[in-house]
């Protein structure tokens, strides 16, 4: 049997592992337990320096035997520092290894997963299933096609006749709007008073030139 066996006990040849979880779990409360050894060791300590500082020279031997007592607790308190340090290196080296056990095991899960789902499928059926996918795009696309195209419906229209009749329209359009314009219904009427004649310029320069020549007869 080995040392752990003859330390912890053997399950026996059918004896069951204990589970990640539960040993992680187990070293959880020896920390806590030994974490609270730690406080009771530490405070022990306090109190032995304080009788040790209290009697002093006056009662040597009592002092003595309290500084003896917090030796002990030091050394205990190391221990136990010690042990702790062993405990959670191996408890955070149990936790890595369960969560590398656990991604391994989700892993090969979807692994499963995937196996079972190209379970039925192979690079053949994949390109047959492309091909047909494109097909049925493409007979889609002319059916669009084909839906969108305009159609008639039974409305059969000579395109010169209606061309001939447009341009009828127009010159009926036309001809109005000049008859409406060379109408005289509208137009306003003509004032009855006469405006003021404007002499002729050239009467005006007529006598000022008859002018020059009477001044330059009367000079001479």
């Amino acid at each position: 049997m080995s040392l752990f066996g003859k330390i912890f006990g053997s399950g026996g040849k059918g004896g069951k592992a204990p589970t990640p979880q539960e040993a992680i779990q187990r070293l959880r409360e020896t920390e806590e337990m030994l974490a609270k050894k730690q406080d009771f060791l530490e405070k022990k300590i306090e109190q032995e320096l304080v009788t040790a500082k209290k009697n002093g020279t006056k009662n040597k031997r009592a002092a003595l035997q309290a500084l003896k007592r917090k030796k002990r607790y030091e050394k205990q308190l190391a221990q136990i520092d010690g042990t702790l340090s062993t405990i959670e290196f191996q408890r955070e080296a149990l936790e890595n290894a369960n969560t590398n056990t656990e991604v391994l095991k989700n892993m090969g899960f979807a692994a499963k997963a995937m196996k079972a789902a190209h379970e039925n499928m192979d690079i053949d059926k994949v390109d047959d299933l492309m091909a047909e996918i494109t097909e049925q795009q493409e007979v889609a696309q002319e059916i669009s096609d084909v839906i969108s195209r305009p159609v008639g419906f039974g409305e059969d229209f000579d395109e010169d006749e209606l061309m001939a009749e447009l341009e009828e329209l127009e010159q009926e359009e036309l001809d109005k709007n000049l008859l409406e314009i060379g109408g005289t219904e509208n137009l306003p009427s003509v004032p009855s008073t006469s405006l003021p004649s404007k002499p002729a310029k050239k009467k005006v320069e007529e006598d000022e030139d008859e002018m020059a020549d009477l001044e330059a007869w009367a000079a001479n």
